[in-house]
């Protein structure tokens, strides 16, 4: 067991496949962090500290590495631009540097998608075991956006990033529906903060946060 000391605010600890080093996200610093053998490196993998809105619930808030990463070195972030909107991109590591990503590589997948309240603004990412990319987002502080299917507010996106943009996945369960947000694969939620794929039978589970009771 370890101990990392120095963090402010961490978000999310993750780590490419097949790989030892834990990297981990500073929400309101718009950082990664590498640690690796035991300790903390001095630079960053990535800042976008200047390229984001952190406060109350808002900053760079999610973090994957593509299931071929060791081959592509794509790694895919979740963050509230500096209007607050909510983003989804991608950044390349560097060929001859392991520990770090240039941010002109950016690549947006997602977004911008205006958010109208510093909360209720999800941001978790994860692939799934399908090799799809799935977002959270939350509803915004309107409680009728998660059964609102014109909005990808208050659900849960799948995209196949491995398609043409927006990549939708053409098995995704509104794909064709007039009116329909064509990237929803979960709705009625209101803010899924964090969510993770059961690694024995591929079942997801949602941490969707609640007020007061539950």
């Amino acid at each position: 067991d370890e101990v990392v000391n120095g963090l402010d605010d961490p978000s999310m600890l993750t780590t490419p496949p097949g790989d030892d080093r834990l990297f981990i996200c500073e929400r309101l610093l718009g950082l990664v962090l590498v640690h690796d053998q035991g300790a903390l490196l001095p630079i960053p993998f990535l800042d976008i500290s200047a390229r984001i809105l952190a406060n109350f619930e808002r900053g760079l808030l999610g973090l994957a590495f593509h299931p071929d990463y060791a081959t592509n070195g794509f790694v895919y972030v979740s963050y509230s631009d500096l209007t607050g909107a909510s983003v989804v991109a991608r950044y390349t590591v560097s060929a001859t540097n392991p520990n770090m990503v240039d941010p002109a590589t950016e690549q947006i997948v997602f977004g911008p998608l205006t958010q109208f309240a510093d909360f209720h603004n999800g941001g978790c990412l994860q692939f799934g075991p399908d090799g799809m990319l799935y977002l959270s987002l939350g509803d915004d502080g309107g409680h009728s956006n998660g059964q609102n299917l014109a909005t990808a507010k208050g659900k849960i996106l799948r995209f196949d990033v491995d398609a043409p943009f927006p990549h939708v996945p053409m098995d995704n369960p509104f794909v064709g529906l007039p009116n329909a947000e064509e990237l929803i694969w979960s709705y009625g939620l209101r803010n899924p903060w964090r969510f993770s794929f059961d690694r024995l039978t591929g079942d997801l589970w949602i941490g969707d946060v609640g007020e007061t009771e539950r």
